[in-house]
């Protein structure tokens, strides 16, 4: 039986699809699985910031399509690029275990956030994180950098920029986690929804290739990151605005965090919900009509609108 995943062809992507092959494959004697290079709208388009491309499922959209039309049996994604909606016939099927969530700092000259020069400039393809390292340091030159995990480390070196900032899951999976200069906590940088979370989606009649994927589900990670989706689709955000959410599972209870900030790192509003982790989609709903009710929906207005620039 031949099995054919799509993917994205950067090295991360392909790093990730090989992780999920392999395992399939020792778990199912007599399956083989074929890795599809599927190319997305986001990575054709490398010179514009994704806040300004506009749309949602810049990197799933055409995976998705060939899905539907038959091209691929399943596909695997970085839950953080998933939007809250999927095609219809289409589902998230499989949660593999998460990898680190966390954002981490790579500088030139080896240091740490706090110690960058007043006036630094800080590289990230993230709304949310420039926000949020802003809303610390309003002094800071936030650059947006586009490209491959690869692409990116180049930046400090190269002297374009001071530092980035990018996930650890990245790094981790690619074996570069020695670059890394200083891994943030969640509550000094919150991730985004899904980070460092990997999720298989596939069609929803296709029970053949749903059989041969399901044991790689890992049921914590699922309802961490269902609570975290939850919590962005109620907010009606994507995965380029400056949201963040992250889920922590205790015993039988989940604990979720999110904020929604101002581009420009002036106001942050953040908020905490927790209830029993059998209900995840309840607490994202919950948590958000909290930050609304504080004006998170004003804030995502202006984002939306295009009244604030990205930084």
């Amino acid at each position: 039986m031949i099995l054919r995943i799509g993917t994205r062809g950067s090295r991360l992507a392909l790093a990730q699809s090989e992780w999920v092959r392999e395992r399939v494959e020792a778990r199912h004697q007599g399956v083989r699985v074929e890795l599809v290079r599927i190319k997305t709208r986001g990575d054709k388009i490398l010179d514009t910031p994704l806040s300004l491309v506009g749309g949602k499922g810049l990197f799933v959209k055409e995976i998705e399509e060939s899905l539907l039309r038959g091209e691929v049996d399943a596909a695997v994604h970085s839950m953080k690029d998933v939007p809250t909606e999927l095609p219809e016939g289409l589902g998230l099927r499989v949660f593999p275990e998460r990898e680190d969530p966390r954002d981490v700092l790579v500088s030139a000259r080896g240091e740490r956030f706090e110690d960058l020069c007043l006036g630094a400039r800080l590289g990230t393809s993230s709304l949310r994180r420039g926000a949020q390292l802003l809303h610390r340091r309003p002094d800071l030159e936030v650059r947006s950098i586009r490209g491959n995990v690869e692409t990116r480390l180049k930046k400090p070196a190269s002297g374009e920029v001071d530092a980035i900032v990018l996930a650890a899951a990245g790094l981790r999976r690619l074996g570069l986690e020695e670059k890394a200069t200083q891994v943030f906590p969640p509550a000094e940088l919150l991730p985004a929804m899904g980070q460092g979370a990997l999720g298989v989606e596939m069609r929803l009649d296709d029970r053949a290739t749903w059989e041969r994927f399901r044991f790689l589900n890992h049921e914590a990670t699922e309802l961490r990151v269902r609570a975290e989706r939850a919590l962005l689709g109620r907010l009606e955000g994507g995965c380029q605005v400056p949201i963040a959410g992250h889920a922590i599972l205790e015993g039988d209870s989940l604990f979720l965090e999110g904020l929604v900030a101002e581009l420009d790192g002036s106001a942050l509003i953040a908020d905490e919900a927790t209830g029993p982790a059998a209900h995840p989609e309840e607490i994202g709903i919950r948590l958000a009509d909290s930050l609304l009710a504080a004006g998170a929906g004003e804030i995502l207005q202006r984002v939306y609108g295009g009244t604030v620039s990205h930084p």
